[in-house]
């Protein structure tokens, strides 16, 4: 299994869920685990997602969330599970 961390930041509006979804079910990520939150219009939402189905590498997915979240409004960043514990540790 090919852990890698989604995390989506943004103004809310209509669509941001459907759309990130959409893109990782037509690139075979599956979502192991998500939260999502509101806090006074502002949307934020991590997903903890299986990509070793995916034929793309973890660079070529994160570039395209990136690109995605331009589209949509939001901040999308994609860190395989290794980097972003080595970012996050104490």
């Amino acid at each position: 299994m090919t852990k890698t961390i989604i995390t989506v930041v943004g103004k809310d509006k209509v669509g941001i869920i459907a759309k990130v979804c959409t893109y990782l079910a037509e690139n075979q990520v599956n979502i192991l685990d998500i939260t999502q939150t509101i806090i006074q219009g502002y949307f934020n939402m991590m997903m903890v997602t299986d990509t070793s189905a995916s034929v793309k590498d973890t660079g070529s997915l994160s570039k395209e969330l990136r690109e995605l979240g331009e589209t949509i409004g939001v901040a999308i960043h994609c860190q395989h599970e290794d980097i972003f514990n080595m970012m996050h540790r104490i």
